[in-house]
C-alpha cells in the first residue's frame, strides 16, 4: 500500500459467531462503496468461514477489501449439548476466550497502518472491545463499537443496568418484555462484562437498524448515552439479491422454490448457534408434515468453534419422513444462503429463532415471521417483531421455554401463518414495512442521510 496523505482506512473487528461475521462484512461492502479501503481482522479460520458463506456480494473479488489472518493458539472446539438445560451454545466459550489473542495482531496491524493514512477509523464487535483496548496509545485512530443486537434489545438491556430511570418517551411496559433468565451462561456474562469494560474509549455506537424499524429505540439509546454518537445505519445486508453467486451457481434449495407458487414456501431455519433435542425435532417434523403447507427446513446443530473440522451430529427424523413429505417439504442438511432464500417469491414465511441478523434480513426481504427464540437477546427480538411491528406471531413463548413445542402447537402456528387471514395480513404488513425499508434508501432520505453523515464523520 502506498503512503496516501490524505486517506481514510477502516479496519473491522468482528466477533467469531456467525452472526457476528456476516454483519461485519456486509458493513465493509456499504463502506468500500464510498471508495474507503477496508481491512478486515480476524482469526484464519474464521476469516475463512465469514468467506465461504457470505452472501449478496463476492469480497474476494474488491481490490480495495483486504483480509487478516491472524493466528490464536489452538483451542477446544467440542460439539454442541443438545440437551442443555440453557441453549446458549456455551461450547463456542473456549473459541471466545481464544480472541484476547487477537489483542497482539490487531494492534500491530494498526500501528502499522496509523503510518499510511491521515487517519484509522477501527469498526470493532461490541464484544471484541478487550482487543482493541490499544487505540488510545496509537495517533490517528479513533473507534467505534458495533452492537449486533436490536436497538431495542440493547435499550432495555442498559436501562435495567442503570436501575430502570423514568424516561421520556413512550416505550414497551417493562412487564411485556422478557427476563434474561435462561438467555445466556454465567462465562458469557462474565466474558459481557469483561468487554464492555473497554467500550468507554469508543467514539460512537453503530447499529444494524433503521429509524424506519426502531426510530423510538434509537431515540432512547441516544437519550441513554447522551456522551456518545449514535449511527443507525442498518439495513447492511443487500436488498438486490444476485441470481447467482461468484462462482456462477445456485443451491439447489432455490431451483426447488423456483417450481413453487408465491408466497406458498414456509422457511424453517435456527441459526448457526441453536441446537435442538430429539424430542423437539420429532415434533417439530410431524408438526409441519401435519399442516400441509410446503417448507424448506434447515435441519443441523450450531456450529462449533471451528466449523471445518470435527465430528457433526446428524439429527434423527421420524422413519420414513423425507419420503413422506417430499411433495411438500425440503429438509437441507448442510449451510443454507439465508438471504437468497428469504429474497425468493416463493417464500411467505419464516420460523426463526430471532437472531438479529435473521430479523432483519426477513424484514428487508418482506417476510412474517413465527418467533421460536433460544437464547441471548432473541426473546426481546421476537417481542419486537411480534408485539411492536406486528411482523409475526409468537411459536415459543418465552415464559414456557423448558417445554417442548409441540406438533399439535407447530401444526397451528404455520396454519395461522401460512394459510389463514391472519397471516395474509401480517404478510401485507411485512411487505409495507420492507417497502418503507427500501425507501428509506432512496437519494435524500433518512438512511442516505445518515450514511452521508457518518462518512463525512470518519473522513473530516
Amino acid at each position: 500500500m502506498t503512503n496516501q496523505e490524505n486517506s481514510v482506512i477502516v479496519v473491522m473487528v468482528p466477533f467469531p459467531a456467525q452472526g457476528h461475521l456476516n454483519q461485519l462484512l456486509h458493513l465493509s461492502r456499504i463502506i468500500l462503496s464510498y471508495g474507503i479501503p477496508v481491512h478486515y481482522v480476524g482469526t484464519s479460520t474464521h476469516n475463512r468461514q465469514a468467506k465461504v458463506r457470505v452472501h449478496g456480494w463476492d469480497p474476494v473479488a474488491v481490490a480495495s477489501f483486504h483480509f487478516h489472518d491472524c493466528q490464536v493458539p489452538p483451542f477446544a472446539s467440542p460439539p454442541p449439548n443438545p440437551n442443555a438445560a440453557i441453549k446458549f451454545p456455551s461450547h463456542l466459550q473456549p473459541c471466545f476466550d481464544a480472541c484476547h489473542h487477537l489483542r497482539k495482531p490487531v494492534t500491530e496491524l494498526l500501528r502499522m497502518l496509523s503510518l499510511q493514512a491521515k487517519k484509522v477509523v477501527i469498526i470493532h464487535d461490541s464484544m471484541m472491545g478487550s482487543v482493541v483496548q490499544d487505540v488510545g496509545s496509537i495517533p490517528s485512530t479513533e473507534s467505534y463499537a458495533f452492537h449486533t443486537v436490536s436497538a431495542f434489545s440493547l435499550f432495555f438491556y442498559l436501562w435495567e443496568s442503570a436501575g430502570k430511570p423514568q424516561v421520556n418517551a413512550e416505550m414497551l411496559g417493562e412487564n411485556d418484555v422478557p427476563s434474561l433468565e435462561g438467555c445466556f451462561t454465567e462465562d458469557f456474562l462474565e466474558f459481557i462484562a469483561l468487554q464492555h469494560r473497554y467500550l468507554n474509549v469508543t467514539s460512537g455506537s453503530i447499529y444494524n437498524t433503521s429509524e424506519v424499524i426502531e426510530g423510538t429505540y434509537v431515540e432512547l439509546l441516544r437519550q441513554h448515552m447522551k456522551e456518545k454518537q449514535h449511527w443507525a445505519l442498518g439495513p447492511f445486508n443487500p436488498l438486490k439479491v444476485p441470481e447467482k453467486n461468484s462462482c456462477g451457481s445456485r443451491h439447489y434449495c432455490l431451483e426447488w422454490l423456483d417450481k413453487q407458487a408465491m408466497n406458498s414456501v414456509l422457511y424453517v431455519s435456527f441459526g448457526t448457534t441453536t441446537t435442538m433435542g430429539d424430542e423437539q425435532i420429532q415434533e417439530l417434523a410431524i408438526g409441519l408434515r401435519r399442516s400441509n403447507q410446503k417448507f424448506i427446513w434447515v435441519l443441523r446443530d450450531a456450529d462449533t468453534g471451528d466449523v471445518f473440522n470435527g465430528e457433526v451430529r446428524r439429527p434423527e427424523l421420524p422413519m420414513g419422513y423425507q419420503d413422506s413429505v417430499k411433495d411438500k417439504g425440503l429438509v437441507v442438511r448442510d449451510w443454507a444462503p439465508q438471504l437468497e432464500i428469504l429474497a425468493h417469491p416463493a417464500i411467505g414465511g419464516f420460523v426463526s429463532h430471532c437472531g438479529w441478523n435473521s430479523c432483519m434480513e426477513s424484514i428487508t426481504m418482506g417476510v412474517p415471521i413465527g418467533a421460536w427464540p433460544a437464547h441471548s437477546d432473541q426473546p426481546r427480538n421476537a417481542v419486537l417483531i411480534t408485539k411492536l411491528l406486528k411482523l409475526g406471531i409468537t411459536i415459543k413463548d418465552w415464559a414456557r421455554r423448558d417445554e417442548v413445542v409441540t406438533a399439535a402447537v407447530v401444526e397451528d402456528a404455520v396454519k395461522r401463518l401460512m394459510a389463514s387471514e391472519e397471516g395474509d395480513e401480517i404478510r401485507k404488513r411485512a411487505a409495507e414495512v420492507s417497502g418503507a425499508v427500501r425507501q428509506s434508501l432512496a437519494e435524500g432520505e433518512v438512511y442516505r442521510k445518515e450514511w452521508d453523515f457518518f462518512i463525512t464523520h470518519i473522513i473530516r
